[in-house]
């Protein structure tokens, strides 16, 4: 009896589970759609003070195409640095999606753990990138480091692998809020 209780409990559980996690891939990106503004805080290496900026980003369903949206990063007061960009599906159920600069640069991003995350690499920096929305606010965070390693360190082999370290160039997060 107790065994089948534990196994009706642990049933329950995984289907809880499984449906949060659907819920979760239903929840983006429709709980993103809006017209978000607050500041960016970017703080450089070495910097005692961060910089600090307007930030907007605007993100709509696409009226053209199905399962698009716009992915509108605006930078400044008055609008001073718009990128109008597009966010694409491209394997929804693995959580896969692509920012295209509609330029000829695509950024692969990964819905994961409540958040839209992606690395890419330009020029010499490698900038690590994630959406997520807490409480009402959508935050946004850009990590950058140097793409060639700082130093390595470790033997190589099975017991002490070879590790990479990188010089850390900057920290961004912004704190959004939904406008009307």
């Amino acid at each position: 009896m107790k065994s089948g209780v534990l196994f009706l409990v642990i049933c329950c559980f995984i289907t809880s589970a499984n449906a949060q996690g659907n819920n979760e891939r239903i929840g983006f990106p429709s709980s993103f759609i809006g017209n978000w503004k607050g500041k960016l805080e970017w703080t450089q290496t070495g910097s005692k003070e961060p910089r600090r900026e307007t930030m907007q980003l605007l993100i709509q369903a696409s009226k053209d195409s199905a399962g698009q949206y716009s992915w509108n990063l605006i930078y400044g007061a008055g609008g001073a640095d718009d990128r109008p960009y597009i966010l694409k599906p491209i394997d929804t159920a693995n959580g896969h999606w692509v920012i295209d600069e509609v330029n000829g640069i695509v950024l692969d991003q990964y819905w994961i753990a409540n958040k839209l995350c992606g690395v890419f690499t330009v020029q010499n920096t490698t900038i690590v990138n994630s959406y997520w929305i807490d409480n009402g606010k959508l935050y946004v965070e850009f990590i950058s480091y140097a793409s060639k390693p700082l130093s390595t360190t470790g033997k190589g082999d099975n017991a002490i692998p070879f590790v990479d370290s990188y010089h850390i160039k900057s920290y961004q997060r912004a704190v959004l809020e939904k406008i009307q």
